[in-house]
């Protein structure tokens, strides 16, 4: 038979098991609010031709994109330029990610790495990749290499210079204590390193995957043949300004989806980390 203490116990988790799924559910109804909000005020300042400090008058309603965005959906054309651009976008972050995370490490763990690599990176770092462009066009022997290497220089600066922070930052008497029980280099970099560091990790992957969308989207308007961004820019050039909003919402759409799933996958691989602030989000 329970006691009451325990009876008690039960009804106060349980009450806060509802509060916390009421927070939830609220938190939701609100963000769904305010993108329903925001579309209504876009529909009525456009279809009433309101002029402010911006032009309205000059852009297309709401039903005149969902009207279009309907007509692309049922073309092979946009599902080409979707996929053409998610294949650019995953192959330039993957390998960004890949040599972001080793280049990160190397340079917060070496000083030799350090001192070699660490001035080029930071010479290369203010530039824009965007700003490459011309020399990818150059330096490729084709336009989907070079647009797949503006993409990779985007994501790899963000996820090293994250991942060396992370790492440099990262309490001594961690790898003492390691080294203090007989393990090696690879005990301090499996047991310490890697998993200490995959915060800061998912967070440079985090940025990197956004900026990787910014410049990818505007290596296709450049010297793309296929694409979300090229076709983007052609409906402008052919005054299809419906048009130009079914590409721009689809790279939100794209960029919101990956960034999610970036976040969903640092979330597990750091569930052992408390969550501070969890409600906040």
């Amino acid at each position: 038979m329970a006691t009451p203490s325990a009876v008690a116990t039960e009804s106060a988790e349980g009450a806060s098991d509802r509060d916390e799924g009421g927070r939830v559910w609220r938190s939701r109804a609100i963000r769904l609010v305010s993108v329903v909000a925001a579309i209504v005020v876009w529909q009525l300042l456009t279809a009433n031709h309101i002029r402010l400090w911006v032009r309205f008058d000059t852009l297309p309603t709401v039903t005149q994109i969902v009207h279009a965005f309907g007509h692309q959906l049922g073309t092979g054309t946009y599902w080409l330029d979707l996929g053409q651009s998610v294949i650019r976008i995953l192959s330039g972050f993957v390998l960004a990610a890949l040599a972001g995370v080793a280049s990160g490490v190397a340079l917060g763990r070496s000083r030799l790495f350090s001192d070699i690599f660490g001035p080029l990176t930071e010479l290369a770092r203010p530039i824009p990749a965007i700003a490459i462009v011309p020399v990818a066009i150059l330096l490729f022997p084709t336009d989907e290499a070079g647009i797949v290497f503006i993409t990779f220089l985007a994501a790899y600066f963000p996820i090293m210079v994250s991942t060396r922070h992370a790492v440099r930052a990262l309490p001594v008497i961690w790898e003492d204590s390691v080294r203090t029980l007989g393990g090696g280099r690879w005990d301090v970099l499996l047991r310490v390193v890697l998993p200490g560091s995959l915060p800061g990790v998912f967070g440079g992957l985090s940025v990197g995957i956004g900026v990787a969308w910014i410049c990818v989207v505007s290596a296709e308007m450049i010297s793309g043949r296929l694409g979300v961004g090229y076709r983007t820019w052609q409906a402008y050039t052919i005054v299809d300004y419906p048009g130009v909003f079914v590409g721009i919402i689809t790279i939100g759409v794209l960029g919101f989806a990956t960034s999610a799933a970036v976040e969903l996958l640092g979330r597990r691989a750091t569930a052992w980390l408390p969550r501070a602030g969890a409600e906040a989000k």
